[in-house]
């Protein structure tokens, strides 16, 4: 296995920013991402709830991603302003990725 130390990014937003967030993370060097839908949670903002039938831009959205260490803080910088506009919270992780060795 290839061990490598990155840092997990996790961006917590209202469905309805989730297009205007994906189209600034194709302009930055996110290699990939996977995006968790319908979020219950208690915030600032009070009780979301999750599973919206009919809307599902009024629920909670978290996307993940992992990145090289040195870029994470830059990452995070780079979405303050889009923080400030819309509603949401990002929490960096230190995490390993393992990955198999090809041959």
């Amino acid at each position: 296995m290839i061990m490598q130390k990155m840092k997990k990014i996790e961006i917590i937003i209202e469905g309805s920013s989730l297009e205007i967030l994906k189209r600034l993370l194709d302009k930055i060097d996110i290699p990939g991402y996977t995006i968790f839908h319908n979020l219950e949670g208690m915030g600032s903002h009070g009780f979301h709830e999750g599973h919206l039938l009919f809307n599902e831009e009024d629920a909670l959205v978290m996307l993940m991603s992992v990145v090289e260490e040195e870029k994470a803080d830059d990452i995070a910088l780079g979405l303050e302003p889009f923080l400030k506009k819309h509603s949401g919270a990002i929490f960096l992780t230190d995490t390993i990725r393992a990955r198999a060795q090809k041959n």
